[in-house]
């Protein structure tokens, strides 16, 4: 679910500009899981334009307050949400963490970096949302740290019916700032994708893991 309309067009419309979303159905990428696919998606790229940062810092912000209260720590799944989750966490004036894919090896041992009290209420902050496996185990790792978790803030989100059952299975509130629905009708709407661009996308989506050109 995205938060709302007009910031996930707003948001879709940013990251097309700055390539941050790649849409190419003629030559599509492959994903490390071994998927074809006409889209990839480098959230990492916003850090790099100021007025997109502060975009997305902003519309988290005030989002995360309106849709989960105001947390006691921010939390950002490494490592693709360390640097905007950073951002958000001091435009609110709280506390950051942020989760190992796993454990450390060695020291400590941990997986969650930084300073978490039992009880304290977190909302997680991610970059993107596939089939949401990733994200769920940072969020496994918070609640064996004792954590509350409010609920997951990503910025983008495939909209893959797997992702959804994952999140309802562990029952986690999961809002965007923008999906893969916004994405596509900005895309026709800004031209950039043509019609059957748009309608190749759709299928990619359906069925992503046997698609093919």
């Amino acid at each position: 679910m995205i938060f709302n309309k007009e910031t996930a067009e707003k948001t879709a419309e940013l990251l097309l500009q700055i390539n941050a979303i790649k849409l190419n159905p003629k030559n599509p990428f492959t994903w490390a899981s071994g998927w074809q696919s006409p889209i990839y998606c480098d959230n990492r790229l916003i850090l790099s334009f100021p007025a997109i940062r502060n975009f997305i810092r902003d519309e988290f912000s005030k989002n995360i307050e309106q849709e989960f209260g105001r947390p006691d720590v921010i939390a950002g799944v490494a490592t693709g949400a360390i640097g905007i989750g950073i951002l958000v966490a001091e435009k609110m004036g709280l506390p950051f963490v942020y989760v190992r894919p796993e454990p450390k090896k060695h020291g400590r041992q941990n997986q969650v970096e930084g300073f978490l009290q039992k009880g304290q209420n977190v909302v997680v902050v991610e970059d993107l949302i596939s089939t949401g496996n990733s994200s769920l185990l940072a969020v496994e790792a918070l609640k064996q740290a004792e954590a509350n978790i409010k609920g997951m803030a990503a910025i983008f989100n495939y909209g893959f019916g797997v992702a959804d059952d994952n999140f309802n299975k562990a029952k986690i509130t999961l809002k965007t700032l923008s999906n893969y629905e916004n994405l596509l009708h900005l895309a026709v709407e800004k031209d950039f994708i043509n019609e059957k661009e748009y309608q190749t996308l759709k299928e990619w989506r359906e069925n992503p893991s046997t698609w093919n050109i």
